[in-house]
């Protein structure tokens, strides 16, 4: 009598094949490629996409031997033809997990009805405080006392998108929006590479606004 066909896995647990989507100096993106290295890791990132060419996350990809490409909106008449083609260029590598590490746009539907509930993105705040691109000045404005980072899955909103994970930060006396800002990206790429690990190796299940990994 032959074993019972095994479920099928999750699509987020295919491959573990990542595409980071960045628009600055790539720290998450660097910590995820230290992560990827480690014999145990159930994720690779096998591509990084930018809005921009001077993206300081596209040397780090490129020293560490990972394809690249560059989506700039400039190069394109209007916004419906560049979320077409940044879902082009995402498409090329065949993601399972499509990671928004530092990546300042909104991303529209071509990526988000290609890839339902596998794009995640990370916020420098306790969602639902705080969203936006000035989480941190917000926070100290505030007057909060602690703050901290959220891993999300991405929806067509503004950081509006199911909570996967979140880290406190404490906002210490005589803290500027810099000296904050590095505590949290600390923290955060930390988050990101335990939770990412996570759901490329369990799966990850949304039903509304309830997030179940593994």
């Amino acid at each position: 009598m032959s074993a019972p066909a095994a479920p099928p896995r999750p699509a987020t647990r295919s491959t573990g094949r990542l595409v980071v989507l960045v628009s600055g100096g790539g720290s998450n993106l660097a910590a995820l490629l230290a992560a990827h290295d480690g014999p145990d890791y159930p994720a690779r990132v096998v591509g990084v996409v930018a809005d921009r060419a001077s993206a300081g996350g596209l040397e780090i990809a490129r020293a560490a031997g990972v394809p690249t490409a560059v989506v700039a909106p400039g190069d394109f008449a209007d916004r419906a033809g560049w979320d077409a083609a940044l879902a082009e260029a995402v498409a090329v590598f065949r993601p399972d997990l499509v990671v928004s590490a530092g990546f300042m746009r909104i991303l529209g539907a071509p990526v988000l009805e290609r890839w339902p509930d596998r794009v995640v993105n990370t916020h420098p705040a306790l969602l639902p405080s705080f969203p936006g691109a000035h989480a941190v000045r917000d926070a100290l404005a505030f007057g909060a006392k602690v703050t901290g980072s959220t891993l999300h899955v991405v929806d067509a909103g503004v950081d509006t998108g199911p909570v996967i994970a979140q880290v406190a930060v404490v906002v210490e006396p005589g803290d500027d929006e810099a000296s904050l800002h590095e505590r949290i990206k600390v923290a955060e790429r930390a988050m990101l590479v335990e939770w990412v690990g996570r759901v490329v190796g369990g799966g990850m299940r949304v039903e509304g606004r309830a997030v179940t990994v593994g």
